[in-house]
């Protein structure tokens, strides 16, 4: 039996959002109390996206970059980020996690891997192979995209 390419965007569009739901769920369950919502899902894009600047925070978010700045200044005196100079660029900033903050955002990774890790564990090794296959062929499709994409904006 042949699946057709829309059957399978069908598929994704059906499963992605729960996938998505459960990992935010998740994450948003471990970040360290008093910390908003805004502010851990800043904390994650400053993690992932190494070392974006103000604007770039903004945008993610969706805000204005005063908004920006005050959640970002939540983030530094609560001493899980640090603004730094741009070494190519002395008129930028980077914002990166501190020690804290990285450390942090690793517990609720953590946490949320063996949430997954018990999620997946009902299927047979098996069908978990032919996830692990069809996680990576996406991975693969979906990075060029992304790298595209992180080149625009730069």
């Amino acid at each position: 039996m042949r699946t057709r390419p829309e059957e399978s965007a069908r598929q994704l569009l059906d499963v992605v959002p729960l996938i998505m739901r459960e990992l935010r769920s998740q994450m948003r369950s471990r970040r360290a109390p008093g910390l908003s919502v805004a502010q851990f899902r800043a904390l994650v894009f400053i993690d992932r996206s190494r070392g974006p600047s103000l604007s770039d925070v903004a945008s993610h978010m969706g805000l204005s970059l005063p908004s920006t700045n005050r959640l970002v200044e939540g983030l530094i005196e609560r001493d899980l980020a640090v603004r730094d100079d741009d070494p190519s660029d002395r008129r930028r900033i980077r914002l990166t996690l501190t020690s804290k903050g990285r450390k942090m955002m690793e517990t609720a990774r953590r946490g949320t891997l063996d949430y997954f890790a018990r999620k997946l564990s009902v299927i047979g090794e098996e069908d978990r192979e032919l996830v692990s296959k069809a996680l990576g062929i996406l991975q693969a499709i979906f990075r060029e995209d992304a790298k595209r994409d992180a080149e625009v904006r730069r």
